[in-house]
């Protein structure tokens, strides 16, 4: 990413758990400079101690994604501190589990302001500094729900959906000013992280993920590879995929189905407790880690994204199988006649 052989300065929002926190431990590998930007000052914390424990800069900036003008002045503290910002990954999202008539005005517009919004911020800090110098890297962290949207999740569906209209906008624009920048997707399948423990909910049961999830790391893996490469997207697992190409061909079809499963699907058998935090507006303190509750159903890889990674070298193995193949062919033939 740098034209000389100094770290990578990176910028993660989201960084205190979850996915966000994963990336973080996946770029410290690389020695990187990183900005941990998130509300959890404990969280940031124990983050930021897994930073310099493998060999990187950690730097500590608590800060709500939706301040904007807080989110830039964020951006101007990393490049005092560690210089020019190399790469920058939005991964800080807030949702609502519940049926859109329950979930008040406010409690909407916070999560189109952390998840939608959140992410136009940060892309706004990041490209001020890298258009000008005409390099970086952006990664907008969406969701398969970017483009199938599910019940119990409007606010969040609506803002990862919105996310994917500005990617395809905000590359145009990029392309017509012949930047080096670059920006990509990472389409999410259900992940494994704490999110299940604090996101707002209506519903009687505990939030859980709608299918098997994936282990944190694996999109840490996805998300690593976009930064670097110049993908527009990158759908990260089989039920991405699946989500995805199936609402193309069955859309209505996928409504109905929706309607009758994914209110069971996406809670748990154990009731929600009377004194149960969320993070909506404010975070839950202590240091969660990147992993949630489900470690014995997560999934630790992907074959699709081991594919999608490798696509070159896959393309590369089939085309010389068809051509062994044919000069076999061809061998026989010749040798029948």
């Amino acid at each position: 990413m740098r034209p000389d052989s100094k770290p990578p300065v990176v910028v993660v929002t989201g960084a205190s758990a979850g996915v966000g926190r994963a990336v973080v431990r996946r770029f410290a590998r690389d020695g990187a400079h990183i900005a941990l930007i998130a509300r959890g000052k404990e969280g940031l914390a124990a983050a930021a101690r897994e930073v310099e424990a493998a060999g990187g800069k950690a730097l500590v900036l608590p800060c709500d994604v939706a301040d904007h003008a807080a989110l830039d002045d964020a951006a101007s503290k990393v490049e005092e501190q560690f210089g020019p910002i190399d790469i920058w990954v939005n991964v800080a999202f807030a949702g609502v589990l519940a049926p859109f008539l329950d979930v008040e005005p406010e409690d909407y517009k916070r999560v189109t302001e952390v998840t939608y919004l959140g992410q136009i911020n940060g892309t706004r800090a990041a490209l001020k500094r890298m258009v000008p110098r005409n390099r970086g890297s952006v990664v907008l962290v969406g969701s398969a729900l970017a483009y199938r949207g599910i019940p119990l999740q409007s606010a969040y569906c609506g803002s990862k959906h919105a996310i994917q209209g500005f990617h395809d906008s905000i590359r145009a624009e990029l392309f017509h000013m012949k930047s080096d920048v670059h920006v990509s997707m990472v389409q999410l399948p259900g992940v494994n992280t704490p999110q299940f423990d604090w996101i707002k909910t209506t519903m009687p049961k505990k939030p859980k993920p709608a299918s098997p999830p994936y282990q944190p790391e694996v999109i840490a893996r996805a998300i690593h590879y976009a930064a670097h490469h110049r993908r527009k997207a990158i759908w990260v697992a089989y039920p991405t995929v699946e989500a995805i190409l199936g609402d193309r061909a069955a859309s209505p079809l996928l409504d109905r189905y929706l309607g009758w499963t994914g209110y069971k699907g996406q809670q748990d058998s154990e009731p929600v407790e009377a004194d149960r935090q969320n993070n909506l507006w404010s975070p839950v303190e202590g240091d969660r880690g990147a992993r949630g509750r489900f470690n014995s159903t997560a999934r630790d890889s992907s074959w699709q994204l081991a594919l999608t990674l490798n696509r070159g070298k896959v393309i590369a193995g089939v085309a010389a199988g068809v051509l062994g193949l044919g000069a076999l062919l061809l061998r026989r033939g010749k040798s029948a006649a």
